[in-house]
């Protein structure tokens, strides 16, 4: 006799997160216990570029290496469900850390580690061109995607216009810039729209310029904290 519904949902969540604990375990850095500083972490020592402060919010430990367990812990703390946050760190990971890794830079097999120093060689195609080849914001591309596609609102984008943008920004036969770039602004879509559809325009500055993770992070803290204190 199999078991009743609410019972088998609640098993299958269970296998789930099972699922994705043993697998962010074996992408993690591993024990850290013993080991020398990063020298990637001299990235922090000067000033990022604005594609290397986007990332940075992910770097949870501040040692310049970006692995899927971090990832994952940051689509969490902005407030993305398991199985997306899961499916971000696995994709994100697999293919811009390959890119990003220096010479001579020898990494653990299937950790897919992305260097904060080098995410200019991650870039992937299809997108706005709002960072350059270099990783620096570029303000005639930024104010391009609304000249272009924000019919309703000129500092709004509907998900109809942001479909649009999406579709203007296809580079023949790049899948992997088309999956990219749909994964990127449907997540901030979903997440940042208003009640009334709109992905407003000082919301994508602040994805560009990287402040809009440690936002998001300290609105959810605040929320989970506000019941306690009451």
């Amino acid at each position: 006799m199999p078991p009743p519904p609410p019972l088998r949902h609640a098993l299958r969540g269970a296998c789930f997160a099972l699922v994705i604990t043993a697998l962010l375990s074996v992408l993690g850095p591993g024990s850290k216990q013993g080991k020398e500083p990063s020298s990637m972490a001299d990235v922090y020592n000067g000033e990022l570029t604005p594609l290397q402060r986007h990332v940075a919010f992910f770097d949870r430990d501040k040692d310049g290496v970006i692995y899927p367990a971090e990832t994952y812990e940051g689509f969490r703390a902005i407030g993305c469900g398991v199985p997306l946050s899961a499916f971000s760190a696995v994709f994100i990971n697999g293919l811009l850390g390959p890119k990003t890794i220096p010479e001579n830079e020898k990494t653990p097999p299937f950790k897919f580690p992305i260097y904060v120093k080098n995410i200019h060689k991650g870039k992937h195609g299809s997108d706005s061109g709002v960072y350059d080849a270099q990783g620096r914001f570029v303000p005639e591309k930024f104010e391009d995607i609304f000249k272009k596609h924000a019919h309703t609102r000129p500092d709004a984008l509907t998900g109809k216009e942001l479909q649009e943008l999406l579709q203007a920004n296809r580079e023949p036969k790049d899948f992997k810039g088309w999956l990219g770039g749909f994964t990127e602004w449907k997540v901030l879509y979903a997440l940042c729209k208003d009640k009334d559809g709109f992905l407003h325009k000082d919301t994508v500055r602040a994805v560009y310029d990287g402040s809009l993770f440690e936002r998001l992070e300290q609105e959810r803290k605040s929320k989970k904290e506000s019941p306690k204190k009451k």
